[in-house]
């Protein structure tokens, strides 16, 4: 990776982050979006860039070694917070450098009226998290 790929991120408690104007800009340049939401959570909204990995975190530590560790990544997940983890993970398995957080996630993602790809039939419902379930589909 070239050295200064995430030039224009900022540092926060030692990991890189950057703003989804800039992710989306390195995307373009050949950055991947390594996507950690669970497969239940990421099916309605989805980053739309050239590349995007879905491994989700409750996997990332037996499945990280399979990511493109020739590319640059940046980790994302709904707010910021599991993604940061999972920074924190990569960083303790010797990837600084070549890894960032996408700050705020895929709420300023969508906020900052960054491309996304919409399945409106995997919408989930429920008043809080954990009660997310599937919306009864219509005939």
């Amino acid at each position: 990776m070239e050295e200064g790929f995430f030039n224009g991120g900022f540092f926060s408690a030692g990991i890189m982050n950057v703003t989804p104007h800039k992710a989306f800009s390195l995307c373009k340049k050949g950055a991947v979006i390594v996507d950690v939401r669970e497969e239940a959570l990421s099916r309605f909204k989805m980053f739309d860039v050239p590349e995007v990995i879905y491994c989700p975190f409750s996997m990332l530590e037996e499945n990280y070694a399979y990511l493109p560790m020739d590319k640059p990544m940046i980790f994302a997940d709904a707010a910021g917070l599991h993604s940061k983890e999972a920074v924190k993970l990569l960083m303790l398995n010797g990837l600084a450098g070549r890894i960032a957080n996408l700050a705020g996630g895929l709420v300023e993602w969508e906020r900052d009226e960054m491309p996304l790809v919409i399945d409106k039939s995997e919408k989930l419902s429920g008043s809080c998290m954990c009660q997310l379930k599937p919306r009864n589909k219509k005939a």
